[in-house]
């Protein structure tokens, strides 16, 4: 009899057992897939295809200018004087002069500035991902607008035709890129640079083909840290005008830069703008 009650006892815990597991179970898949903070879409990931795109380590010869003044600088630019600009995480546009001092030149604030060009009458236009595209001049800072049609982003580049026979017409200047295109500067030779952003870490890229996956992620965000590859990697690509790659420069593992978000070339050097440093990198174009 003690046996059969000792088997019978067994039988209920395991019973029991079974059904709590079961309840967290659909509990966890509950908070996953009906609390989940996002709506994904399924994303296929390019594959390269051009020799120019072997892997080398040519942005880990960067040299660092402004090393501890700068917090994240997205992008850069330089106007017309040879001054550069950049704008800062902190909330700062700053700018180093011919001379090499650097300015805290206007307080913008927020912690959302990221891209920057300038502009043909002076001053410089600002990317404000709260405000919208800003006007930043000796005389203080204006917002251009506000609003913009959005679209959905893939790893392509386009190109707008303002003039010709083609005015008005939308191209595909270069896709199949491996990673995400940032911050297209013009070359002097005419040709363009283009920043690219590793977005899954190697031997995770299957997570982008599963919205379950991603709704896990998004729930348990220390899990998202071991699949972006943003900060793992920088690498940068120059494109001739027709679309096809020309050179390519990478830091494979993210040893001196990493996550680089812009490349600007100026007198003969590559500026390199990142979210994952506290400095500039620059690169002589001649010794790459």
């Amino acid at each position: 009899m003690a046996g059969n009650n000792a088997f019978g006892n067994l039988n209920i815990c395991m019973r029991t057992s079974s059904t709590v597991i079961l309840a967290c179970i659909l509990a966890s898949a509950l908070q996953i897939f009906l609390f989940s903070p996002i709506s994904p879409d399924l994303l296929q990931l390019p594959q390269p295809s051009s020799a120019a795109l072997l892997t080398n380590k040519k942005l880990q010869e960067v040299a660092k200018i402004g090393e501890g003044l700068l917090d994240k600088p997205e992008d850069v630019c330089f106007d017309g004087e040879g001054i550069l600009y950049t704008a800062t995480r902190d909330g700062w546009i700053k700018r180093l002069h011919r001379n090499g001092s650097w300015e805290d030149w206007r307080l913008i604030g927020g912690g959302s500035l990221i891209g920057v060009t300038p502009t043909r009458t002076g001053g410089i236009i600002v990317c404000d991902i709260e405000k919208g595209l800003l006007k930043v001049g000796e005389d203080g800072v204006s917002i251009l607008t506000s609003h913009v049609n959005g679209s959905k982003i893939k790893f392509r580049c386009l190109k707008y035709w303002l003039e010709g026979e083609r005015k008005g017409r939308t191209e595909t200047f270069i896709d199949n890129l491996p990673g995400g295109p940032d911050n297209v500067n013009l070359a002097p030779d005419g040709s363009f640079w283009i920043a690219l952003i590793k977005v899954t870490s190697d031997g995770f890229e299957f997570v982008h083909t599963s919205k379950a996956l991603k709704h896990l992620l998004a729930t348990f965000p220390k899990l998202f840290q071991l699949v972006k590859g943003s900060h793992k990697k920088a690498s940068v690509v120059k494109v001739a005008a027709d679309g096809k790659i020309i050179d390519k420069f990478d830091d494979p593992n993210g040893k001196v830069i990493s996550f680089v978000t812009s490349a600007l070339e100026f007198e003969d050097y590559l500026y390199l703008g990142s979210l994952n440093t506290n400095f500039i990198g620059i690169l002589p174009l001649k010794a790459a």
